[in-house]
């Protein structure tokens, strides 16, 4: 097959291309999300990078939508269009190609394939008497028809709503022909659908039967009329899966290099219910000409609220741009990224946002720019020269540097974002312990130079921090290395600086605003007469509410990671006679395994126990906050007997 991409430091990466008949939602604002970091991700590795976005502009939904809303398609459309420019500009989506698929070359392009596919014998004329969902712009098979049946007639099994019946002449793609051909390319190619639960569900439907698909259509207009027979215009997913190579110059004139040096595509990002028509369609289609497929497909799941997933029929869905105004558009490209894992359908609350957004952002990076950059001005300790010679801790922390860009760009290359970010959120933990143990604010007036050696392997990590978080919060990362006296640029290939690890840096350190502001939900309002009675009553509790909590001491016998999880230890707890419990603590970032184990501590003994991650937690732990921000465990003045009951 023809069109090898001939430039392997070339990037190419899509998002699918979203249907105009409503305002970007934040499920398409995920998707772009997605795309635009794996893009800024390999921009920081030096390579060059083609990002694709657009919109998807023709068949029969959006011609009902344009009626209903007494305009002609073309105008509906076009009316669409500044709500998407405008809201990825405002969530720093820098994408290189917005396609339409009403633009004059995306024509061509779906008119000289369909020729192509003629001339190689796989398109034919027929008719087609059966079942098409509007909504999903899909014919419905005998076979899919039995999976949701009612009595008037089969529901899609995509999105369940009615379909309706269609009988015309058409023409038809010869996919059968092509159910070894795709069996095989999965097979040579495992890593094409990402994750590879996704690539089953395929590989079973194509191992099932393919039959030969309708790819046009008489009783619509608006379409890309199809070559030879004005009759005809072209099904949408005929017309729209070519926008990846119609953007990159396919069948232009004078355009052939661009085609060979972008083509094939690297990645094809996309949420899970359209993964059929990319991984059968597409490859069937592109195989029909002699081009080759693309590399992989990166499908994610959906987000969910309240544990639905978002639609307009449910009346969930949420507006990006009510978010933007809310809390920026870093803060909710980090949430997206970090707390809604690819692999699976991700739960969206506002509660959970604002309680990340102040832990993670807030408290755990902001503050710590904070704290470095105000003692460094208090002691006129901002100007930081090399430092030649390191202290065991310091190069510790160095060799944590090595190991989290390391593991990232691992984590990274899967596309597993949500784990690479996590990973460097337990680097900041571990930045935060340095700090923190070394005290500088004890030694600051009396030792300078420890002072500087303490601030300058802080800042050399929070400008690590700053290139590995720039492709999530570019912005904000920009104003760190700022804050830090350093300018960059990602083209300069920043990633080979931070992967050599040199700390031989020069800093100045500047103070600036607040760099993650905290969240706070709305209370509810009372009368200003009533407020301190209501607040007063509102905050007590019953001495009978307060005797029914078990608060005892227990020993911590051993303490381990959980696997799955950044946060967790695994504590078995010894409450003497009261026996040995499992409890799952949220201090991973805080505490080592190590350094908990023989510890006595509080606990909440009669706590409901819950299943986290597949492990049972039977209580909790206690702890409080100090004036840096860690978690201090809550101990007995004396060392008491496990079991003792809190009085």
């Amino acid at each position: 097959m023809t069109s090898v991409k001939t430039h392997r430091k070339r990037y190419y990466i899509t998002t699918p291309i979203y249907y105009v008949t409503a305002k970007p939602h934040l499920g398409s604002l995920y998707s772009t999300v997605l795309a635009d970091i794996a893009a800024r991700w390999h921009r920081l590795k030096g390579q060059e990078v083609f990002f694709l976005t657009g919109t998807d502009e023709h068949g029969q939904k959006i011609a009902n939508a344009a009626a209903l809303a007494g305009q002609d398609p073309q105008s509906f459309v076009d009316g669409f269009i500044p709500a998407y420019k405008d809201i990825w500009n405002k969530y720093h989506i820098e994408y290189q190609h917005f396609v339409r698929t009403t633009d004059p070359e995306h024509k061509h392009a779906v008119q000289t394939w369909i020729e192509q596919a003629k001339a190689a014998g796989d398109i034919y004329k027929g008719f087609y008497k059966g079942w098409y969902c509007v909504p999903c712009e899909t014919f419905v098979s005998e076979r899919e028809e039995d999976v949701v049946q009612n009595t008037t007639g089969p529901h899609c099994p995509t999105c369940a709503r009615p379909t309706i019946p269609v009988e015309e002449e058409t023409y038809f793609f010869k996919l059968s022909a092509y159910q070894d051909k795709l069996l095989t390319f999965y097979k040579e190619h495992p890593e094409f659908i990402n994750p590879s639960e996704r690539a089953q569900e395929v590989i079973n439907f194509v191992k099932a039967g393919l039959k030969d698909l309708s790819i046009s259509r008489t009783t619509l207009s608006w379409g890309i009329p199809f070559p030879g027979d004005p009759k005809h215009v072209t099904y949408v997913w005929a017309d729209a899966l070519m926008n990846y190579v119609s953007a990159i110059g396919y069948s232009q004139p004078g355009r052939e290099q661009d085609f060979r040096s972008w083509w094939p595509a690297d990645v094809h990002v996309m949420g899970k219910d359209i993964v059929r028509f990319h991984a059968i369609y597409w490859p069937a289609f592109l195989m029909s000409v002699g081009i080759v497929p693309p590399s992989k497909l990166l499908v994610h799941g959906w987000i969910q609220v309240n544990k639905e997933k978002m639609s307009k029929s449910r009346g969930n869905v949420i507006d990006p741009l009510d978010l933007y105004n809310t809390y920026g558009p870093e803060a909710i490209r980090y949430y997206l990224t970090r707390y809604i894992a690819i692999t699976q359908d991700g739960e969206f609350n506002i509660t959970d946002l604002e309680q990340k957004l102040n832990s993670d952002l807030a408290n755990d990076l902001g503050n710590l720019l904070n704290r470095m950059s105000v003692l460094a001005h208090k002691y006129a300790a901002y100007m930081l020269d090399p430092i030649t010679v390191w202290s065991a801790s310091s190069l510790e922390l160095r060799n944590e540097c090595s190991n989290v860009q390391r593991e990232m760009n691992m984590y990274m290359d899967e596309y597993m974002f949500h784990l690479a970010y996590s990973r460097l959120w337990r680097f900041i933990g571990k930045v935060n312990s340095y700090f923190h143990e070394n005290e500088p604010w004890k030694i600051a007036a009396t030792n300078p130079e420890k002072l500087k050696e303490i601030l300058s392997a802080t800042a050399h990590s929070l400008y690590t921090i700053a290139l590995l978080a720039w492709p999530i919060m570019p912005a904000k990362m920009v104003q760190l290395l700022e804050s830090l006296g350093q300018l960059w640029e990602p083209n300069n290939n920043a990633f080979k600086e931070i992967e050599v690890n040199v700390w031989n840096k020069s800093f100045i350190i500047k103070k600036i605003d607040t760099l993650f502001p905290k969240y706070e939900s709305t209370p509810m309002v009372t009368p200003a007469s009533n407020q301190t009675e209501q607040a007063s009553v509102q905050d007590y509790i019953t001495i009978d509410q307060f005797s029914q909590i078990e608060l005892l001491v227990g020993t911590i016998i051993s303490a381990e990671t959980v696997a799955q999880s950044e946060k967790l230890l695994k504590l078995q707890v010894d409450f003497g006679s009261k026996g040995v419990r499992q409890i799952l603590s949220g201090i991973r970032m805080y505490y080592s395994p190590e350094e908990v184990q023989g510890k006595q501590g509080v606990f909440v003994y009669n706590l409901k126990p819950r299943t986290m991650l597949g492990l049972e937690s039977q209580g909790m732990m206690l702890f409080t906050k100090d004036e840096h921000n860690k978690l201090q465990l809550v101990l007995p003045a004396v060392r008491v007997p496990n079991g003792t009951r809190l009085q």
